[in-house]
């Protein structure tokens, strides 16, 4: 044998010796399962039995994860794994894989891996039950500690934070007729690989096979933790039929009541939101848009265009606990999101709208946001889409947004009570350290069948803000539609603030 020969040998022994070493295993192979699975009639997947999903969410949570049953916890590896059971809405069992320098292989079902409420539960839990998903662990506030900060969990969801941040809104693989009549399909990750991460590993890869009755997919997860998590997405996508709504990279969160709307009857918290608005960069316009959320007495689905779709993202900018009041939600550490598309329109992205769903609720345990990209051109079966972009979870500033933004909106009846009162402050970018006397100027305008009436911009020293106060009005049983912004030598220093107000609100009597 020769040296060179000798030397390759010892290389591939080496490798396989490393345990975070992955074997040849990557997107293509799941891409391979997804197509063929594409081919075939879809299955819906076996639910638990009934004992588990009629189980309370109390007593779902109360089934417990042994920490040291963690996957890597004897390597002391930065990153670990722990199993999600089955239960309450948690239906659908989750096939988990582990790429390592020996191959892939199962993690294996056992139920000593938890910890649960009673023996008579522990008794009836089935020795081949399966996960329902897991959740990734990682030393984000230093130490030995290990931190939750990315979960896949209940049907196509994720849900992640960064370092300090208690979990909220959701991401998603996809979303099918979200908000449509004809009903939404909710597609599931039936099956994750992880490839095992080398001890001191500071990211990690995790592939997802997607299922549902009109698609499957394929999805490579690079994963990156810290201050902010970033996850960099690749996926394949095979149609069985034709989608009506196709929405990429979606985005799920909760507002039931804010600043913005009327406060409900009995509650005292001044506000209960998961994410307070959504935020939009068009590429082409050069715009940002923000649109504060509201909770609608009628589902809402508005579209926005974009011609070269640079980001969009669920924000949560109130971060003071005084604007909560809520020890134990802690709305105030919530995560945004912000998905940003890499590659043009051969990829996916390029021209189409960014979709923003708003369902009506009456209780903070209901997700009744939905945010996503909708591509111009509708999807057929038998085709096929690649897809590649980023989504970052953090504080506000993960978007890297330049100019001056709206941190509040405040909507009331003005005196004569047929009109109604915005005032929207401003604050950051080129605003930051002008003087009270520059001269900055408002900027609104209605929709259709929606009047301003007056419009006009102060310096509030107190606050610092720069505060646009509009005066509108429309027809009883009509929707309102508003926008506004500032601008400085005839160029925007702000966001374009936007707003749909839909009739039923109370904000002006019974009718309005």
């Amino acid at each position: 044998m020769t040296g060179s020969r000798l030397a390759l040998v010892c290389f591939h022994l080496m490798l396989l010796a490393y345990p975070g070493y992955a074997m040849a295993f990557g997107l293509d192979d799941v891409a391979d399962k997804a197509r063929a699975l594409a081919g075939e009639k879809y299955q819906k997947p076996e639910a638990a039995p009934d004992f588990l999903k009629n189980l309370s969410y109390s007593d779902y949570q109360s089934i417990r994860f042994k920490s040291e049953q963690s996957l890597w916890r004897a390597d002391e590896s930065r990153f670990q794994a722990m199993m999600v059971p089955r239960g309450n809405v948690y239906s659908n069992a989750v096939q988990l894989n582990v790429i390592n320098g020996k191959g892939v292989g199962p993690v294996e079902f056992d139920k000593s891996r938890f910890e649960y409420p009673s023996q008579e539960l522990a008794k009836r839990i089935p020795a081949d039950l399966g996960y329902a998903g897991f959740r990734l662990t990682y030393p984000l506030s230093g130490g030995e500690a290990r931190n939750q900060f990315l979960v896949f969990a209940g049907a196509s969801y994720f849900r992640g934070v960064g370092a300090g941040q208690t979990f909220g809104l959701s991401g998603r693989g996809i979303a099918v007729d979200t908000g449509l009549p004809s009903g939404e399909e909710f597609p599931a990750f039936t099956e994750f690989w992880m490839e095992r991460p080398s001890t001191d590993s500071k990211s990690m890869v995790v592939y997802g096979l997607l299922d549902g009755p009109s698609l499957t997919g394929a999805y490579r997860f690079d994963i990156h933790p810290g201050k902010s998590l970033k996850m960099d997405v690749t996926a394949k996508l095979f149609f069985r039929n034709d989608i009506e709504l196709l929405g990429q990279a979606p985005l799920t969160s909760m507002f039931y009541y804010g600043e913005n709307t009327l406060r409900p009857t009995g509650e005292w918290r001044p506000q209960v939101h998961d994410s307070d608005g959504l935020l939009i960069h068009d590429g082409k316009s050069g715009e940002w848009l923000w649109r504060p959320l509201v909770n609608p007495t009628q589902l809402e689905r508005n579209y926005y265009h974009v011609e070269d779709l640079k980001g969009f993202g669920l924000l949560q900018r109130d971060r003071q606990f005084a604007e909560f009041q809520d020890n134990e939600a802690r709305y105030d550490r919530r995560p945004s999101m912000w998905v940003t598309p890499r590659g043009g329109e051969g990829a996916g992205w390029g021209e189409g709208e960014v979709v923003l769903v708003e369902i009506p609720t009456r209780a903070e345990t209901n997700d009744n946001i939905v945010a996503f990209f909708k591509p111009r051109r509708s999807v057929k079966s038998g085709e096929t889409l690649e897809l590649s972009y980023s989504v970052t979870a953090g504080e506000p500033g993960i978007t890297e947004q330049p100019n001056g933004r709206a941190v509040r909106t405040f909507v009331g009846a003005a005196s004569d009570d047929s009109t109604l009162r915005f005032i929207v402050d401003f604050k950051g970018g080129e605003l930051t350290g002008i003087k009270p006397d520059a001269t900055v100027v408002s900027q609104a305008s209605g929709g259709d069948g929606t009047e301003v009436i007056e419009h006009f911009v102060e310096y509030v020293e107190a606050s610092d803000v720069w505060r646009l106060s509009m005066l509108a009005k429309t027809a009883p049983g009509k929707r309102l539609a508003l926008r506004g912004a500032l601008k400085m030598d005839g160029k925007p220093v702000t966001e374009t603030w936007t707003y749909i107000l839909t009739p039923g609100t109370g904000l002006l009597g019974k009718s309005q």
